[in-house]
């Protein structure tokens, strides 16, 4: 793995396949005491269109204070293990946060968006805001997979199980797979996405058709994956530092006015910016 940040006073280690990149819509707060490491990897090539990568977090805060960590979900679902446990968590409409103790573990693999719809068989808008046991939905093979990811293995022996479990159930070819996850990749990179209409644009569907494909394959409509990304952009501007041009960003991002943006950044985030900004230590 090439891609590496590190923060020795903070003991926070981020690792990453370049591949893969870095996390974005972290609220990166400081941790004061303890160990923290964030590792993503990429999959075999040719799961690559349905899994975007596997992802493991270890903390060790024996001693310490615990630790709240928390970050803007993106449009995916994700296969979560964890303490003997294994779910399936829909898109997270909310803000993330969880409340890190202890010494622990998470070994997650994070679906493309609209990559786990041929695995599901049925619209992932409904498990939005979910979290359903593996099981309900790979049946009783998961315990295969179970064993190798709850074990003692090294990481990439615990990679090479899951792309074994998942090559071996390769799902047909679905178009609307592949238009579902360009759409969203658009959305991400495009920050000129500010509104339906405009990706209607961009789309070769209409309107109504995107609607249903997002519900469909992603489980979030297109307005909130927009919106979604465009807070994202405002976190990771907060996350870089530098003052910030309020009533210009807030253009940029596709709001009427700076009174919108921020009121949307605290009904989502949860605290108004310039308190998240204290949160994190930057200063705009």
């Amino acid at each position: 793995m090439i891609g590496k940040t590190r923060q020795p006073s903070a003991q926070v280690q981020e690792l990453y396949d370049p591949e893969v990149g870095p996390a974005r819509g972290m609220f990166r707060r400081p941790l004061p005491a303890g160990k923290l490491r964030h590792v993503r990897r990429k999959t075999a090539h040719d799961l690559a269109p349905w899994i975007a990568h596997y992802w493991m977090i270890r903390w060790d805060l024996r001693g310490c204070a615990p630790h709240v960590a928390e970050s803007l979900p993106h449009p995916n679902i994700h296969m979560i293990f964890e303490d003997r446990v294994t779910v399936v968590c829909g898109v997270q409409t909310k803000k993330f946060s969880r409340l890190l103790q202890g010494e622990s573990r998470v070994f997650g693999i994070k679906f493309q968006a609209g990559g786990f719809r041929p695995f599901y068989r049925a619209s992932v808008s409904g498990l939005a805001d979910r979290i359903v046991p593996a099981k309900e939905i790979f049946g009783n093979a998961v315990g295969v997979l179970e064993a190798a990811v709850f074990s003692s293995r090294p990481d990439n022996e615990k990679i090479a199980a899951c792309n074994n479990f998942f090559l071996q159930r390769i799902p047909n070819a679905d178009p609307s797979v592949t238009l579902a996850r360009q759409l969203v990749a658009l959305i991400l990179a495009d920050p000129e996405i500010k509104s339906v209409d405009e990706l209607v644009r961009r789309s070769p569907l209409g309107k109504r058709s995107l609607q249903r494909l997002f519900n469909e394959y992603v489980g979030a409509s297109p307005k909130w994956v927009i919106r979604r990304y465009r807070l994202m952009e405002l976190v990771e501007k907060f996350n870089s530092g530098g003052k910030l041009d309020w009533p210009q960003l807030a253009l940029e991002l596709g709001y009427f006015d700076q009174a919108h943006l921020i009121n949307d950044f605290k009904a989502v985030v949860g605290h108004a910016p310039t308190k998240y900004q204290k949160l994190v230590g930057k200063r705009a």
